[in-house]
């Protein structure tokens, strides 16, 4: 799995940051924007989250939409995401991995 924290932009006082990556096991990029809460003013709660589903977001740019708007994009990140995907391409799941694809999803696909 690749992760990239990404800081607010300055008009976001209310988001502590967001995340991208890409998730081999589930075969998705994902998304995650985390906003102060009373429960949580330091850390954040991440009160947006895509691609926690198998193929949810499929592309670096689609991860990247999701938090554009709140987040400082740096140049070259779609560009990263790909390499990162790109260099798990005929990585198998360990046993755990695909046990835990069973139990959740019925299939290890």
């Amino acid at each position: 799995m690749s992760r990239h924290d990404l800081q607010p932009k300055a008009d976001q006082p209310h988001v502590v940051r967001a995340t991208v990556g890409w998730d081999r096991p589930l075969q998705t990029f994902f998304a995650q924007v985390f906003f102060r809460t009373e429960d949580e003013p330091d850390e954040g709660e991440a009160l947006i989250w895509f691609g926690t589903e198998p193929g949810e977001l499929l592309t670096a740019e689609a991860a990247i939409a999701v938090v554009a708007p709140y987040v400082e994009v740096p140049i070259g990140l779609a560009a990263a995401l790909d390499a990162e995907m790109h260099e798990t391409i005929g990585m198998k799941d360990g046993q755990h991995q695909a046990a835990a694809k069973r139990s959740l999803f019925g299939s290890i696909h």
